[in-house]
């Protein structure tokens, strides 16, 4: 395993980043929206920002919004259904020190130039609490709305990713295929530590060479630990190989709690069910591979929702503190 002693620390990026992500410790956080809608691809967002709030009271360190633009059937998941930076506006006013994430913006549908205001603005006036993790997307039916080939983005994602870092810069001068700065005017308000987190979710059509060396983070996806460790590893092994300090991981996981502590896993999609014991177990031998994060998402769990998450609150935040 790779060296992850306390004099690696994560580089000093905003509020948000820093406060989520420290070396050897593994946070938790939840995926927007925090309810049961196992049935429907649509949630009703009902007490969402009462659930929010209540998040934030009860320890959690994030709330991750994804980029869900059209509700693709085939897809079966319309996300929050709100636009995610007038989302992220929202929560911003409504919240005082929890993250917030989008997990993720995707990139070749949206000009960089929106991309990077709307960020920006969002981290100022949430005093640096935006994490933005960025993604190429995965649903082709979405392209042909837009009129934007499905088949290049990949390319759009590293052009796009490169104009937004630019824009960070004072009176940037670049070319890009989304369009040119010439150095005589200059885009407001800057990030507030003068830059954003941008953390890559999977492979966005990259090398593994370039995801080691451009993002701040990796965000991926569930799998099997001893898989997941290799995988963490391996893409470490790059950065360090690159020249650049360790970085953060994160993952997604969907969990449905059980009142039983002890009651064994069975697998749901993507994460699975079962008491908290199971859970403990399983975060802590994510904690010990080199995982950061962890977004508990609960559209399948059957209890009450405010109830597991203090049930969460009281019997598995500490043990990650």
């Amino acid at each position: 395993m790779l060296d992850m002693t306390s004099e690696n620390n994560f580089p000093i990026i905003n509020n948000a980043y820093n406060a989520v992500y420290k070396p050897n410790k593994l946070s938790l956080g939840l995926v927007v929206p925090i309810e049961n809608y196992a049935t429907s691809p649509v949630p009703d967002m009902a007490n969402h920002i009462k659930r929010v709030k209540l998040a934030e009271k009860l320890g959690f360190t994030a709330i991750w919004l994804r980029d869900v633009p059209f509700n693709v059937p085939s897809f079966g998941d319309a996300g929050q259904t709100f636009d995610p930076f007038t989302y992220l506006g929202f929560l911003a006013v409504h919240t005082k020190h929890i993250a917030l994430a989008t997990g993720s913006i995707i990139l070749p549908l949206r000009h960089p130039a929106h991309v990077a205001k709307a960020a920006a603005s969002v981290d100022v006036l949430s005093d640096g609490r935006l994490i933005m993790g960025v993604a190429s997307g995965d649903r082709p039916e979405e392209y042909p709305a837009m009129n934007l080939p499905f088949e290049n983005r990949g390319e759009r994602f590293r052009e796009s990713f490169a104009y937004i870092q630019q824009m960070w810069l004072k009176n940037p001068d670049f070319q890009n295929d989304f369009g040119n700065s010439n150095g005589h005017m200059d885009m407001l308000p800057k990030p507030s530590n003068g830059k954003l987190p941008l953390l890559i979710t999977g492979a966005s059509q990259q090398s593994p060479d370039w995801l080691a060396k451009n993002g701040d983070g990796w965000i991926t996806y569930p799998r099997n630990v001893s898989t997941q460790s290799t995988i963490i590893n391996e893409w470490r092994s790059r950065t360090q190989d690159a020249g650049l300090s360790i970085k953060p991981a994160s993952q997604s996981l969907y969990i449905d709690l059980t009142e039983k502590p002890d009651e064994a896993p069975s697998p749901i999609h993507l994460g699975f069910r079962s008491g908290t014991k199971y859970l403990i177990d399983y975060l802590k031998s994510l904690e010990e591979i080199g995982m950061n994060h962890v977004a508990l998402n609960l559209r399948f769990n059957r209890n009450d929702i405010e109830e597991t998450l203090k049930q969460i609150s009281e019997e598995i935040l500490p043990k990650f503190t």
